[in-house]
């Protein structure tokens, strides 16, 4: 069989301080479990990534610091890399944007859209601060954002509402530098042309539907349904990436531009380092090699819109086609204290913190078992700590502690088993069955829930070994003990081996404890099913995981005092006029599922709603779009009026109404507090 081969590209942090645990949760955890079971399987992976150098919060943060932005970088991307190791997050390559060959690299893409007409020159409105005397990245102004008010939002981006933006838009804007209201005036710069890649994005998007997360799918949608603009792809500054062209010394390549093509530098950096400079050709010229990009959400149409369109264009300058993104599984954020993790507002907890005190297969177990896969998460300190000492040491760490101290009381190897058992045999078939479950978990990037069918695994075999009482067959029956630690030690090696890709360091400590030769991380996946070799020298059990006392956390569950106080609650709005019980009983009111969630073609402010009622299935508009977001409602329970008489909306039927709660501007779909089926009345 042929190898297959992986691309896992890692979306670039940046070097504008250290990692924090937003950051793995998000971005670098999930591939690394990603490409470790994809490396036990047998394939051939790149994995690769780096720390941004070049973006504004870097030359922000490096001015608060009085320090060269190239120093400032180059401090935290030695940061960055002690961080990842200690974490045990294992890249092929980790590298950076400062490179001389990500310049090349860069320099190449530039010139190949532009000799194929998808780079154009004209001139442009910019911020710029009076007084500073200087033009103004996007991220070095900022203001209250146009969409949900948040007063903290850049002029790239709001971090509250994930809305991409232009500094423009904001509202009260004002300068990084001076806090003066920047003026807008007259710049010349390069713009990449996306609206010529349109049609191609859309039906490259409609092949990846079947294997792409909800928020990938909505993002993109949405960005293509409101029609793609030329992008400016340079900004006026004098550190990045310069223009390989005459006449712009004072102007860079915007940082969103280039960071993404260091998935291709990176790659290639790798394979001249490897000693095979051609191997980077494997992962982006065949076809039959997949890759797999891995960011958080609010990157997603850096990945899915811009990025391959570059690739479509730069492809076609080749006269060959790269591989464009097989997956994007995007996470939604990991909070903290309620919030997004956030360097700038300094609500965080780095690497470095959370190793300081804790395991790192800890950490990685906690944020492996809460990922923001469909939703965000919140790191929660007392959650944190219950999980570990139920789940982590009460589950999987008892059960090994178990079963390898009870053997090494009666032998010190591996005794061959005699006949099994109906319950040995039921034993045996739930390990195959979770490895095929876990796979297929894995394969489709559902990380939370395949972790969490291996800890199942884990609990059924504390039961089993309750079951089959080995102290009691010590005494009664010693040839039925033999088998109980035979297939109790099968157990436990397979289960190092399903949880070698998210608890690394726990599954290398019990592959040796067990005898087995080699690293846990180097055998085959499928070696979980294979029966563990008699006579292996079981060595000396030693602690997996360490409880933890509460009170080490007590400290950090502290949160720091609020700025100013909360505002007072919004009003609700006054009674309506009483209406009897017989009115109301002309309301039939159900339960819906919503199935999809389109934007309408010709209504802003209004969601398509495709719901199922049970016994059929629904088109039901509604003007939840400026509050509600695709993922929040697509595969949610809603409550709705089904005997609402038809209506056209714009040139839709919609058959039906949402109920919604709505005061001061704040609106949300009511749903059932229970798990209730599709079609069930509201009384």
């Amino acid at each position: 069989m042929e190898q297959q081969r992986i691309l896992v590209a890692v979306a670039w942090p940046y070097a504008n301080g250290p990692l924090h645990l937003g950051h793995v949760a998000g971005s670098l955890l999930p591939p690394d479990v990603f490409a470790r079971h994809q490396r036990m399987k047998g394939a051939k992976v790149a994995m690769v990534s780096g720390s941004d150098m070049h973006g504004t919060p870097i030359t922000v943060a490096a001015e608060k610091a009085g320090m060269a932005p190239e120093t400032f970088a180059a401090a935290y991307n030695a940061s960055h890399k002690e961080s990842l190791k200690a974490l045990g997050i294992r890249f092929d390559l980790f590298t950076s944007t400062a490179t001389a060959n990500h310049r090349e690299v860069v320099h190449d893409v530039f010139l190949t859209l532009l000799e194929q007409g998808h780079i154009t020159k004209r001139s442009m409105t910019a911020p710029y601060d009076p007084t500073a005397r200087r033009f103004l990245p996007d991220r070095y102004v900022e203001g209250t954002c146009p969409h949900c008010g948040f007063e903290g939002a850049r002029g790239d981006q709001c971090d509250n509402c994930g809305r991409t933006l232009d500094p423009q838009e904001l509202k009260s804007p004002r300068s990084k530098l001076s806090g003066a209201a920047p003026e807008y005036r007259e710049t010349e710069h390069f713009f990449l042309r996306l609206p010529a890649f349109e049609e191609r994005l859309k039906a490259w998007t409609a092949q990846n539907e079947d294997h792409w997360r909800a928020n990938t799918i909505n993002f993109t949608r949405n960005w293509l349904a409101e029609g793609l603009k030329d992008r400016p792809i340079t900004r006026d500054m004098t550190y990045g990436v310069p223009i390989p062209l005459p006449g712009y010394e004072d102007k860079r390549i915007y940082v969103w531009f280039e960071a993404v093509i260091g998935y291709l530098s990176a790659t290639k950096e790798w394979a001249r380092l490897s000693g095979h400079p051609e191997a980077w050709k494997e992962f982006w010229l065949d076809p039959k090699a997949r890759s797999y990009y891995f960011l958080g959400k609010d990157n997603i149409p850096f990945h899915t819109i811009i990025w391959p369109s570059m690739l479509m264009g730069y492809g076609d300058g080749k006269g060959r086609a790269y591989n464009l993104p097989y997956d994007v599984p995007a996470n939604e954020f990991m909070n903290f204290q309620g919030a997004k993790f956030s360097k700038s507002r300094g609500n965080l907890i780095t690497v470095d913190e959370a190793l300081s005190t804790f395991e790192p297969d800890a950490v990685r177990y906690y944020l492996a078992i809460n990922l923001p896969e469909k939703g965000d998460a919140n790191w929660d300190w007392p959650d944190f700590v219950a999980k570990v000492n139920d789940e982590l040491v009460g589950t999987w760490g008892n059960l090994a502690h178990r079963v390898v101290s009870f053997t090494r009381k009666h032998v010190d190897h591996v005794p061959p088993a005699g006949p099994l058992g109906e319950r040995d045999r039921a034993m045996l078939a739930r390990i195959e069955a979770t490895h095929a479950t876990v796979t297929d978990l894995l394969g489709r990037v559902e990380l939370k829930k395949a972790l969490r069918e291996v800890m199942a695994l884990a609990a059924e075999g504390n039961r089993w070994w309750d079951e089959k009482a080995p102290w009691k067959q010590a005494k009664e029956d010693p040839e039925a003990l033999k088998t109980t630690l035979h297939v109790g030690l099968r157990l436990v090696r397979s289960l190092a081996l399903l949880t070698a890709p998210w608890l690394p360091f726990s599954a290398e400590k019990l592959w040796r404890t067990l005898g087995e030769t080699g690293n846990v991380h180097d055998a085959r996946w499928d070696d979980a099913l294979s029966d563990i070799r008699p006579h292996n020298k079981v060595h000396e059990p030693t602690v997996l995981f360490t409880k933890l006392d509460p009170k080490m956390v007590e400290s950090m569950t502290q949160a720091p005092p609020p700025a100013a106080a909360a505002p007072a609650a919004p009003a609700p709005s006054p009674f309506k006029p009483q209406v009897t019980i017989d009115d109301f009983a002309k309301l039939d009111l159900r339960v819906a599922q919503v199935i999809s969630c389109e934007p309408h073609p010709k209504a802003d402010k209004i969601w398509v709603l495709q719901v199922d009622l049970g016994v059929e299935k629904r088109q039901i508009l509604a003007g939840l779009r400026e509050h509600v977001k695709p993922e929040e409602l697509v595969g949610k329970k809603i409550v709705v009026i089904a005997n609402l008489a038809p209506r056209q909306i714009r040139g839709l039927e919609s058959n039906g109404m949402v109920l919604a709660a709505e005061v001061d501007g704040v609106v949300a779909p009511l749903t059932p507090a229970k798990d209730v089926q599709p079609g069930a009345g509201i009384k």
